[in-house]
């Protein structure tokens, strides 16, 4: 075994929630204040596992069920020894990637030890990280390995998201966490009983995506009337899929109220964060709660 070291990111979504999963875009950027870091001294002892950071101690229940799957996975029968030491500033089930970055820190580790090649480390996390969303498109965690912003296309080509501009975006929790799992198979479901208002859904989800990644790469006058459009956009696919209620929809309402120009939940929905977009700096009193996000 090998003395190892990684860190992966959290992530954020603009855009392409859900649809992403059948072939739409998505556009998503990396969250690099928040974090998981994985460390690995091998020994001779059997195997210790220690939990730090902030959300640390939420990673009890995913880890060992994550590494469980991925010995299974690689046919590895010998008893794990040695010292895992895990920090994570990314609360699960939040919508900020947490899955993701364990899965790719975990699939990158696997890499570390000879098991898997450099090239396969990717889909090997994926497939992990199925352990939890059911089917994963596999956006959150590119853009976790990746630590840059990606226009991203399950099973297709990944670019690099090129801006022109640098909208005031922040990040706020609405309270409540979400189940990534019962979000997707509620939108599935409504593949099964409204067909075709689930295809204009997507539809309309893909073109917030467009409208936003042209509105990134255009003057800033109209740059923001179109990235505020496309964030409307996306919030009405949130709400007809059902997914803004309770405390994110209370959030949402709070964060309009307060001068946000536009709001829509980031990740699964049902819960989690929720991204706002500000034409002025939000008022002081909210500072404390609200994420700056970074290009």
């Amino acid at each position: 075994m090998k003395q190892f070291s990684t860190r992966t990111f959290g992530k954020w979504i603009l855009a392409g929630e859900h649809a992403v999963l059948r072939g739409s875009p998505a556009l998503a950027f990396p969250l690099t204040a928040r974090f998981l870091e994985l460390n690995y001294e091998p020994g001779l002892d059997s195997l210790d596992v220690e939990f730090r950071g902030d959300n640390g101690e939420e990673l009890k229940l995913l880890f060992y069920g994550v590494i469980e799957n991925a010995l299974s996975r690689l046919k590895v029968t010998e008893p794990l020894k040695g010292r895992f030491v895990l920090t994570s500033s990314l609360p699960v089930g939040a919508g900020l990637g947490a899955s993701a970055a364990l899965c790719g820190a975990i699939a990158r580790w696997c890499e570390a030890q000879g098991w898997i090649r450099e090239v396969e480390v990717y889909e090997f996390a994926r497939k992990l990280e199925d352990l939890f969303h059911g089917e994963s498109s596999g956006v959150d965690l590119a853009v976790s390995l990746s630590a840059q912003g990606i226009r991203f296309v399950r099973g297709g080509e990944r670019q690099k998201l090129k801006t022109e501009w640098w909208p005031k975006f922040y990040l706020s929790y609405c309270g409540r966490r979400g189940m990534t799992a019962e979000c997707v198979n509620k939108v599935k479901d409504m593949f099964a009983s409204h067909p075709e208002k689930a295809r204009q859904t997507d539809a309309k989800m893909r073109e917030a995506v467009a409208l936003a990644e042209r509105a990134l790469n255009e003057p800033q006058d109209n740059g923001e009337l179109n990235l505020k459009k496309s964030i409307d956009l996306a919030r009405e696919c949130f709400e007809t899929w059902d997914l803004c209620g309770g405390d994110v929809g209370t959030h949402m309402r709070q964060l309009l109220e307060a001068g946000a120009w536009a709001v829509k939940p980031t990740g699964s929905g049902g819960g989690g964060y929720v991204l706002s977009l500000w034409r002025k700096d939000p008022p002081s009193s909210l500072r404390s709660s609200l994420i700056a996000l970074m290009s």
